[in-house]
């Protein structure tokens, strides 16, 4: 049946046509619970004061609730960006798996350590031919399902903002609109290894139909999106 998991004779799982090999499957893990720590440590200040050994007030409950808010938005942004790329190049007949860059991971939590936070915790990695077209779809696909979780995200942000509501599903859905708004903005900047650069090389006209306006909300999500209520 269609979405459920069944176990390879590899020993890896194989869950809506997509399969995934134990190593995939220990990366993709081990990306997601990483950038969750990296996030923690960047937005609890009190928490790098401890790693530090500059004691003070220290709430186990808001850390807790700081992981659980950077898991159910940051790393499910980052893996489900990813996973697009998997999912349209198996579409077109690639072997496909995500590879997480560990020293990247290391550098991510480190930096969020000291303040300063830059994630690139890995990519899908893909393998046989393809024409400029199925390159530019298989990039595409990255950020244009972050702007789809940015628009899950937006409905209980303004029903948050409306009521006047905080808490856990506030900081939930505010973070989880703000990160995936920037998480398509950047990627589709036409520049390095960038989705942007590969999207541009197979077709002007959806370059800019894509990048225009996930720049643009981007900018806002960084700039102008409201905090708590």
């Amino acid at each position: 049946m269609a979405g459920r998991s069944q176990r390879t004779a590899t020993g890896g799982q194989t869950v809506g046509g997509l399969t995934f090999s134990q190593r995939e499957l220990r990366d993709l893990l081990i990306a997601w619970l990483a950038l969750g720590l990296a996030f923690t440590f960047f937005l609890e200040r009190e928490f790098r004061r401890i790693v530090f050994l500059q004691f003070g007030g220290l709430s186990t409950a808001e850390i807790i609730s700081t992981f659980a808010v950077s898991l159910l938005t940051v790393g499910i942004g980052f893996l489900l960006h990813e996973l697009a790329h998997k999912v349209v190049a198996v579409r077109f007949g690639q072997i496909a798996a995500f590879k997480a860059d560990y020293k990247m991971l290391g550098f991510a939590v480190l930096g969020g350590l000291v303040g300063f936070l830059f994630a690139a915790p890995g990519a899908v990695v893909h393998r046989g031919r393809l024409t400029a077209k199925q390159h530019g779809l298989i990039a595409v696909a990255g950020p244009v399902t972050n702007l789809a979780l940015a628009v899950v995200f937006l409905v209980p942000f303004v029903s948050a903002l409306l009521s006047g509501t905080g808490g856990f599903l506030w900081e939930v859905a505010q973070m989880g609109l703000q990160i995936n708004l920037l998480l398509a903005g950047f990627n589709m900047l036409p520049f390095g290894p960038l989705d942007g650069r590969t999207v541009r090389e197979w077709s002007t006209p959806v370059f800019l139909l894509v990048a225009v306006p996930s720049i643009l909300l981007g900018i806002v999500g960084l700039l102008f999106l409201p905090q708590m209520p």
